[in-house]
């Protein structure tokens, strides 16, 4: 299934800079590891903001979900999540 997730973060502006350098480090990790799996297939910056947009190919809903609560800066974001599916008119769906 093919998921569009607009993640916004809102780091304290007093977070600890070792907990923070950690926290992004982590995040970075995992997230490339699920790119390589191939369960996050796309992440785009959003320009001018701490967000992102991202796309995901997961087995389900439930899959989805402990992706994003796993992510190291979760409990900072915002998240708006979108299913997706092939639009008739996509020539490259033929």
């Amino acid at each position: 299934m093919l998921f569009a997730v607009k993640m916004e973060v809102d780091l304290p502006a007093d977070m600890d800079p070792q907990v923070r350098a950690d926290t992004l480090a982590r995040e970075k990790a995992y997230s490339q590891e699920l790119q390589r799996a191939g369960e996050w297939v796309h992440i785009w910056r959003c320009v001018g903001q701490y967000s992102n947009l991202s796309v995901f190919d997961v087995a389900d809903n439930a899959r989805l979900h402990e992706i994003l609560w796993n992510l190291p800066l979760f409990p900072y974001m915002t998240i708006e999540v979108t299913p997706l599916t092939r639009h008739p008119s996509d020539i490259a769906a033929s």
